[in-house]
């Protein structure tokens, strides 16, 4: 991966299109996970493609490509979700709503998991959609790995707490 790492920076489209194909499942799952719509998951890698080939000289040290490249597609969701909630908060209400609604664990969790503040959404996503370590997530969100873990138990808290109330399982 350094190899191709290095030659991408220096123009080569092609080892450019390798590194981001040896990442696009991982980064669709992230899209997937953020923005619930597979036709905006597959917009989300379009413009992070694009994105990251802007800025592919940035990436300093190559065992954290896979991460640089995902903390893209986080900032990217997050803005697309800001911008459609600002757009259409009537919408995303009715949603939501449907959403807690529905009698399928994964969809009662996923309603439990937009409950929770931004941050703690992240960290819940990062651990078990991404299956990311402890230790990649702090790297991933710049944070120290207590505060990771404190935000993780934050979460799990917070989620236990919201599924309780809607009758769900507990975490």
């Amino acid at each position: 991966m350094d190899g191709l790492l290095h030659a991408a920076k220096k123009g080569d489209s092609e080892a450019f299109l390798q590194l981001i194909t040896s990442n696009k499942s991982q980064l669709y799952r992230v899209a997937l996970a953020y923005l619930k719509d597979e036709q905006e998951a597959l917009e989300a890698i379009q413009e992070v493609t694009f994105r990251s080939y802007k800025k592919i000289k940035k990436v300093r040290e190559p065992k954290y490509f896979a991460t640089w490249l995902t903390r893209i597609m986080i900032n990217y969701c997050a803005d697309e979700l800001k911008r459609k909630k600002r757009f259409s908060p009537a919408d995303y209400d009715v949603k939501a709503k449907t959403i807690v609604e529905e009698n399928d664990s994964r969809i009662t969790m996923e309603a439990a998991i937009q409950v929770l503040e931004p941050k703690l959404q992240e960290i819940i996503i990062l651990k078990y959609f991404q299956d990311m370590t402890i230790e990649q997530i702090a790297t991933s969100l710049e944070q120290p790995t207590g505060t990771i873990k404190t935000w993780l138990n934050k979460a799990l808290r917070r989620l236990r707490k919201e599924l309780a109330k809607e009758g769900g399982f507990y975490v």
